[in-house]
């Protein structure tokens, strides 16, 4: 069943705008590091489910070997495999096993194109709050799990660009984690 909702682009980008967190200042990582390949990041869930059209390639936190109390970025690069746009990411994230509750109720709307990769930068994080100490071994596990997606069907009405939001994929969720080895003291 496809639910049509018509909205101008630019009110969507202007709702995605506000639901990001500004990028931190931070130099980003370098590529490769901290990373695990896309297969093994990606968690079947069952021998009867279909594979996901998407996968998270990369899990990315910023900057490298961070301290305490120290503010880092986030960002995951999702790789769309399917034959058509994808957009509403629905995200859980972990920090060192604690979940983030600022994901419960969000979506990202980027638009993710057939075949394409991007990275999509998600919400800011602490390496350690009241609550969540930093790790005592110095290594804080970070996963991503993208448990929602909707299909997107672009096109114009009245030279305005909308977004008609399709089906929820199948196949998710789809996970991805990575270890950032934070700096002593």
């Amino acid at each position: 069943m496809t639910t049509r909702t018509a909205v101008p682009a630019a009110a969507l980008l202007l709702a995605a705008a506000l639901a990001l967190p500004a990028p931190a200042s931070a130099a980003p990582q370098d590529e490769g590091k901290k990373q695990d390949s896309a297969a093994e990041a990606t968690k079947a869930a069952g021998t009867a489910k279909a594979q996901a059209p998407i996968a998270i390639e990369a899990v990315e936190v910023a900057p490298d070997a961070p301290g305490p109390e120290t503010l880092c970025r986030l960002t995951v690069k999702l790789h769309n495999t399917g034959d058509r746009a994808l957009t509403a990411f629905g995200f859980d994230v972990t920090v060192a096993g604690h979940p983030l509750p600022v994901y419960k109720n969000q979506l990202f709307l980027k638009e993710v194109g057939a075949g394409e990769t991007v990275e999509l930068p998600l919400y800011n994080f602490w390496t350690s709050e009241t609550g969540r100490p930093a790790p005592a071994d110095g290594k804080m596990a970070v996963e991503v799990t993208l448990r929602e997606a909707r299909w997107l069907k672009t096109g114009t009405e009245d030279g305005v660009e909308v977004w008609e939001l399709q089906d929820a994929v199948e196949g998710l969720p789809v996970s991805a984690r990575t270890v950032v080895q934070l700096k002593k003291k």
